[in-house]
């Protein structure tokens, strides 16, 4: 069951162009929650017993064993995350709830997982969790604006040279000259034409909502099936 709990911001990374990363500690002891499932955040005060305040959901960038420390990345593009921007200082205090969704990747399968920008959080805690013994393919396509923006591409880098089963493709939209990135944005092109069997997969699709879109419509056409696209789209 979802639990409400204060945090106390901790670190704070400005990755630049308006995306952030912040580490909460709570209180007491996170509750336990899966990779891929998300939290509540919400910046005023709240009481026990009464209406939950304002609040957004963030995936859990942080690995499932890390309950002492929680870490979510957002893009300030509203209101609610532009406070976030303004308000949020080391020391302050906030409310979370959580672990809620569903969005959780079954290990049964050889999957593809599509992450846009902060979109990857939804993927980082499974990424981090990556045996060498992994017995299942696993494919990534992770891109950004810019390479910089790629904030979590150590991780990935990581987890693929741990993990022999994990297969990585950067895309970036701009300044790609002398790192690994591709040119340009995921599509369901490039994907179908880097992966060796492309319609054995189940297919993750994590990023903002016109993305999902344009993936989903595209894998489609080539023969994707919908019980094999699971999208987590996010505002």
């Amino acid at each position: 069951m979802p639990q409400k709990f204060r945090c106390r911001v901790t670190e704070i990374l400005d990755h630049g162009e308006g995306v952030f990363s912040i580490f909460l500690k709570p209180e007491n002891l996170a509750p336990r929650f899966l990779p891929g499932q998300f939290l509540h955040l919400a910046l005023d005060e709240y009481s026990p017993g009464d209406f939950w305040p304002d609040s957004r959901s963030f995936s859990i960038a942080s690995a499932p064993a890390d309950r002492n420390l929680l870490r979510i990345t957002y893009a300030v593009k509203g209101q609610f995350t532009g406070r976030m921007e303004a308000e949020l200082k080391l020391g302050r205090e906030v409310w979370v709830k959580m672990p809620y969704g569903e969005f959780v990747i079954d290990t049964k399968y050889d999957v593809c997982l599509l992450a846009g920008g902060t979109g990857v959080t939804a993927f980082t805690a499974f990424l981090a969790g990556l045996s060498p013994d992994y017995p299942r393919r696993v494919y990534l396509f992770y891109g950004a604006r810019c390479p910089d923006l790629l904030i979590y591409s150590s991780l990935v880098v990581s987890a693929r040279g741990r993990c022999p089963k994990l297969k990585v493709w950067f895309l970036a939209e701009q300044d790609v000259d002398g790192t690994d990135c591709i040119l340009g944005r995921i599509n369901a092109e490039v994907v179908f034409g880097s992966l060796p069997e492309p319609l054995a997969l189940i297919y993750y699709l994590a990023g903002p909502p016109e993305m999902i879109a344009v993936l989903q419509s595209g894998l489609k056409q080539c023969g994707v099936t919908p019980d094999h696209l699971i999208a987590d789209a996010w505002e």
